[in-house]
């Protein structure tokens, strides 16, 4: 992976862009001590399907979630417990 200092990254950032994007990383560094890596984005499909979150479609949520253990509370409020 090439490696440039910064007066030269500046002076050829056009070209060393265009070979990043084309998939030639390259390395930006300060008086020789690597500062960051420039990568090309991977554009994700225009068709591919978004997960809303890693357990998507795992669980369901019961129809009476909204009074799961409503006679508990009630007690614990009511001091019943």
């Amino acid at each position: 992976m090439q490696t440039v200092n910064i007066h030269e990254a500046k002076t050829h950032l056009s070209r060393l862009v265009d070979k990043a994007a084309k998939g030639e990383p390259f390395i930006i560094a300060k008086s020789g001590r690597p500062l960051v890596k420039v990568v090309p984005i991977d554009q994700p499909d225009a068709g591919a399907i978004r997960r809303i979150g890693f357990m998507a479609g795992a669980f369901s949520v019961p129809e009476d979630f909204d009074r799961m253990g409503s006679e508990e509370i009630e007690k614990l409020f009511d001091g019943d417990a």
